[in-house]
């Protein structure tokens, strides 16, 4: 679910599920809904698995953070976009530090009034601070859970397993299809 305000994944490992007695399923062996803990930092170079990563994403500035300390155990998931940092850690220091946070990102994707595809956050940042669509944030948070998951599961990845993507009743046509861009 790619929330407003959290982000989280649920999984059901197929792999593991047993059948009951002369083959019917009960709810001892149906395969249970778990969530996965996303690795995510929560400090400067202290990375811990939550069951919910913040949608939030912090731009980073000059010399603020060095390289060890935004580390995550796995490859960069958005080497593309400015510097930053996704989730509790992103969260935090926005609080700190105002004008390079990314917040509601899945509110301004169905926002008709603006253009979705244009960098436009963090809106109001001041001169200097590199702006990101609201469809590169949204892909940010995605990036994150794909790269964690992968980690995680080198021989199951993300990309090879079924996925249901949830988006609000309220996201019109052109919010459900930049979603899936």
């Amino acid at each position: 679910d790619l929330g407003t305000t959290h982000t989280v994944v649920g999984f059901v490992d197929t792999l593991r599920a047993h059948e009951g007695e002369r083959g019917r399923e009960s709810a001892q062996t149906r395969p249970r809904i778990e969530v996965f803990p996303v690795p995510q930092l929560v400090a400067p170079g202290e990375v811990s698995a939550r069951p919910l990563l913040p949608s939030f994403r912090y731009h980073v500035a000059e010399g603020e953070l060095s390289d060890q300390d935004l580390a995550l155990g796995f490859p960069e998931p958005s080497p593309q976009l400015p510097r930053g940092v996704v989730g509790s850690l992103a969260q935090t220091l926005g609080g700190k530090v105002a004008g390079r946070l990314v917040s509601s990102a899945k509110s301004w994707l169905c926002h008709a009034a603006v253009d979705r595809e244009a960098a436009i956050l963090p809106w109001g940042a001041p001169d200097g601070v590199p702006k990101i669509s609201p469809v590169a944030a949204s892909e940010s948070y995605l990036s994150h859970v794909r790269a964690a998951w992968n980690a995680a599961h080198p021989t199951h990845l993300l990309e090879q397993q079924e996925v249901v993507l949830t988006v609000p009743a309220s996201f019109d046509e052109p919010a459900r299809s930049l979603t899936l861009k």
